[in-house]
């Protein structure tokens, strides 16, 4: 008899401990599944923080403050006003910086002559004047800092390619800046060559900033954008100038708003910006 209790009394504790196994192999269940759910809720808010970044940080592109060249267009005048890089000038005491402007596929929207590519100035600062039928802006560009970016804007200016050109993108949204170098107004015009990106590293693009647009690496051509308002835009666009007079005629175009016709704060300025002439000339030291 006693034999028999003692197994009765063994079974019942082997019963108990299996039930209270499994009560904390379910608690510890359910306190997995709250780990995890809460994970869960932090990682999805996580990634709804990130897409709405995304989102007002721009996509298309991250700016899209870029064209390709294309189409053709008649030439240019006669050359005239600022005076061309020579090609026969010495080496700069910098160096060479290496230019090159390689023909691209896509025809010239007006026909010009390639920059020079021996003798680059890399030292010399300018001052380039665009006149518009809005008032004039007048930047400073820096040979040291993007000496074939330089070299292609003086050529270009030379060769009166900018002459009677549209500015044709105006952004509202996102980035603040009017765009122009597009001869024909598509937004897709060039010189039918390319160059490489100078100037990238640590750029920012503050009010004030004259930096070139592109579609991808080391695809410049004519296009550039004016910073009118400090603007978010990744180190991807070669500064090359910076404004010291007529922002306020930037303002003024930027307060009258765009067309809209590439979404929203984004499109042809509502107030028609067209370029009359752009000239080059050293700075007085």
């Amino acid at each position: 008899m006693a034999s028999s209790k003692r197994e009765k009394e063994l079974a019942r504790q082997r019963a108990e401990r299996q039930a209270a196994r499994r009560a904390a192999a379910a608690q510890r269940k359910k306190q997995r599944q709250a780990i995890i759910a809460s994970v869960v809720a932090v990682l999805l808010i996580a990634g709804a923080a990130i897409a709405a970044a995304v989102s007002v940080g721009g996509g298309d592109d991250g700016t899209d403050v870029a064209a390709q060249p294309s189409a053709s267009a008649p030439a240019s005048a006669a050359p005239t006003g600022s005076a061309a890089p020579s090609a026969a000038a010495s080496p700069a005491a910098a160096g060479d910086p290496g230019c090159e402007y390689p023909r691209t596929d896509t025809p010239a929207t007006r026909e010009v002559e390639l920059p020079p590519t021996e003798g680059v100035e890399t030292e010399q600062v300018f001052l380039v004047t665009i006149a518009t039928n809005r008032g004039d802006i007048v930047f400073e560009m820096d040979s040291a800092k993007a000496p074939c970016t330089a070299n292609n804007l003086r050529s270009l200016a030379h060769f009166q390619y900018f002459d009677d050109t549209p500015c044709h993108r105006l952004t509202t949204e996102g980035i603040s800046v009017l765009q122009c170098g597009s001869p024909d107004g598509s937004g897709n015009g060039g010189p039918g060559y390319s160059f490489k990106d100078e100037n990238l590293e640590g750029a920012t693009y503050e009010r004030g900033t004259v930096a070139m647009a592109n579609s991808g690496p080391a695809t410049n051509g004519s296009q550039f954008f004016l910073v009118y308002e400090d603007s978010a835009l990744p180190p991807n666009y070669t500064p090359f100038g910076t404004i010291v007079s007529g922002l306020e005629v930037l303002e003024e175009i930027a307060a009258a708003g765009s067309d809209e016709s590439n979404g929203v704060g984004d499109g042809k300025p509502n107030t028609p910006v067209q370029i009359t002439t752009l000239r080059a000339k050293p700075k007085a030291a």
